[in-house]
């Protein structure tokens, strides 16, 4: 084995590979940016070198820089996690003309896999199926219009370099072609360098099923399915394995299609091939079609891990040494079922928009493993991906283990930041995804729902009110003593939830005894037998207060603000006329001008940040006043960036 290798990412795959090296005797070296200095992968690893600046250009992506650490560190192997130069065959060559190994797959195979359309008219020989498309060289808008209007709508416009469903627009109609290829391929140039797209054929009840493989150069398994179906903006939410309603026959044609497309190719390494398919008549063996391949490690690797026991990153690093597959393909064997949810700081009701912020507390239950870069105290940068952790259960079959990722999510206590906890909430108790009738549509036909902001309840409220005025800190704390002399005593707190303000009058009738009017209701609240109660519910809910910020985790995470008593008359926002920066990014393009009559909802200008586009929305009707940028122009979060006036009620776009 490996005495030292040193893993060119950051994150939680960062963590995740270091945990394996360690376990098999190999020192790991981690590397960094400004924003990663004090991160939890620099501090898990033996040694750590800095390679440059915040922004991934700067450091991450400087792939000399890594090479130099490697070699300054005397690492014999260089692990690129996933994303970053993971799939870059100009690095791969860079590494082994060092004289250190890549662990991971050949140059030549990730060429022959990462241009979609190359790679596609590969797997034609192969025999591998393909969706149809057009995938040539020739790419004039012209030529693709032509070619969307032969395949027939509605079409995929996808980047040749493309990932992570950057670069992608799905296009119903014609009209609706020349703006979406427009905005696929500013998307992919700015992620990739290239802007070049393929057009497929979009299929109407898609199922996103990926087979895991494995080869060592001579022999090539699969690992079998995951289900990743479960997507919003093309990016995995939850991913599952096995996946639901696959039957032996479908396994066997879609894992020899894999092997196949693999051994077409001599892989080596960790890879993934995707398959796109048509659920619509059930799983079908001739309704599949090959998708693309990753040539490395995926982010629901560990759903694979949990029901095959076998750790994906061991079988890298020793495959990546010299070594052969652990294991034959009728040694491996399915056990169980698995779900890995994915946590991200991002506020689902913005339109998944990317979240930044001090995590002031961070939990996870036992019950679960947890893949996470983050601790308690540290930032959500808005320079990376803004992943907080991947929660994964195990259970022996897909109803257990559905009913323990229910209760690891009710579990996970994450304050500082605006999470997508509840959409992960709601998602796994969808009636759809439980009965295992999934499909890549299933998020956007219930979004109005998963979406929905989480209220809290008149007892949430009163809850929330003791914690704030220190008499109740958590379910199993004792009441703090209270005299009441003659009368009753009543306090009253300010608070703000959801953005709205209420206030709370808490009675004191003697130690535990308390009385919440919250004007509209009015509950009673006694600690007896050990227990908190409000009315005839025991309190379970899990407090934590940082600052004014107080956050009740009761089938739900409920943030409130406490209000300074001088300052109750706060102004909330409701809408207004501003339209700010919702986090750092670049200014893509203003798609309005002064004196430009706007409804609400309109697009008024695209924000690039985290490597995604973001369209930022009129907040209501009305008219430009001003525009207080530029295009190019790198903002901060809460810049202001467009003014609106006011018009009247008779306004009409």
């Amino acid at each position: 084995m490996f005495d030292k290798i040193l893993i060119a990412n950051r994150g939680e795959i960062a963590c995740r590979v270091m945990e394996t090296a360690r376990a098999l005797g190999a020192k790991t070296v981690a590397v960094f940016s400004d924003a990663d200095a004090d991160s939890k992968h620099v501090r898990l690893a033996d040694e750590a070198v800095y390679i440059g600046g915040s922004a991934p250009a700067d450091s991450y992506l400087r792939g000399e820089a890594i090479i130099a650490a490697a070699l300054e560190t005397n690492a014999g192997a260089i692990h690129p996690g996933y994303g970053f130069l993971s799939e870059n065959p100009d690095f791969v060559e860079a590494v082994e003309a060092a004289g250190l190994v890549f662990i991971g797959p050949s140059t030549e195979a990730i060429r022959k896999m990462g241009l979609k359309d190359a790679a596609k008219a590969l797997m034609e020989e192969a025999g591998v199926p393909v969706v149809p498309g057009y995938h040539g060289a020739a790419q004039s808008p012209d030529i693709l219009q032509k070619a969307a209007d032969a395949i027939g709508y509605p079409v995929l416009i996808k980047a040749v370099a493309g990932g992570g469903g950057k670069g992608m627009r799905l296009v119903e109609k014609r009209k609706d072609f020349e703006a979406s290829l427009e905005s696929a391929r500013s998307e992919a140039i700015t992620a990739f360098g290239n802007q070049n797209v393929l057009i497929e054929k979009y299929v109407q009840k898609p199922r996103h099923i990926e087979m895991q493989i494995f080869g060592d150069g001579d022999t090539v398994v699969h690992l079998f399915e995951r289900d990743c179906s479960l997507q919003r903006r093309h990016q995995k939410v939850i991913e599952e394995a096995p996946a639901p309603g696959m039957t032996e026959e479908m396994r066997e044609a879609m894992g020899s299609a894999a092997v196949r497309a693999a051994e077409a190719i001599g892989y080596k390494g960790a890879g993934t091939v995707e398959f796109i398919v048509d659920a619509s008549d059930g799983l079908r063996t001739d309704r599949f079609w090959f998708m693309e391949m990753n040539t490395r490690l995926q982010v629901e690797h560990p759903v694979t891990e949990a029901v095959t026991d076998v750790d994906l990153v061991e079988w890298q690093l020793r495959v990546a040494f010299g070594e052969s597959l652990p294991q034959k393909q009728s040694e491996l064997k399915i056990n169980g079922h698995a779900f890995e949810a994915r946590i991200y700081a991002e506020d689902v009701p913005k339109g998944f928009l990317p979240a930044t912020g001090r995590l002031t507390h961070l939990t996870f239950p036992e019950i679960a493993r947890t893949d996470s870069g983050v601790r308690a105290g540290d930032y959500i940068s808005p320079w990376y991906d803004p992943m907080i952790a991947k929660l994964i259960v195990h259970g022996p079959s897909r109803d257990a283990a559905l009913r323990q990722l229910e209760t690891a999510l009710r579990n996970t206590d994450i304050a500082g930041t605006t999470t997508n906890m509840s959409f992960l909430s709601l998602l796994a108790k969808q009636s759809d995804f439980a009965a295992g009738n999934v499909d890549t549509g299933l998020i956007e036909r219930h979004i109005e729902r998963l979406a929905m902001e989480p209220i809290a309840d008149s007892k949430t409220r009163t809850v929330a009110a003791l914690c704030a005025m220190g008499m109740l800190s958590s379910p199993e704390t004792k009441p703090k003593s209270s005299l009441v002399m003659w009368a009753p005593l009543t306090h009253s707190v300010s608070m703000t939830h959801q953005k709205e303000i209420f206030e709370a009058r808490v009675t004191v009738f003697g130690t535990g005894r308390y009385e919440v009017d919250l004007g509209n209701v009015q509950h009673k609240v006694c600690f007896a037998q050990d227990s908190w109660w409000v009315d005839q519910t025991n309190v379970t809910a899990r407090m934590v207060k940082f600052g004014q910020e107080l956050t009740v985790f009761w089938g739900g995470a409920f943030v409130f603000h406490i209000l300074d008593p001088l300052k109750c008359e706060e102004e909330i926002d409701v809408g207004g006329n501003v339209v700010s920066a919702p986090m750092p990014g670049l200014v893509k393009s203003i798609l309005t001008t002064v004196g430009c009559r706007v409804a609400k909802g309109d697009k008024l200008v695209i924000l690039e940040a985290m490597k995604m586009e973001h369209a930022l929305l009129a907040p209501r009707d009305g008219l430009i006043e001003s525009i207080l940028t530029n295009e190019g122009a790198q903002v901060e979060e809460k810049n202001a960036l467009i003014v609106l006036e006011n018009v009247d009620e008779d306004f009409v776009k």
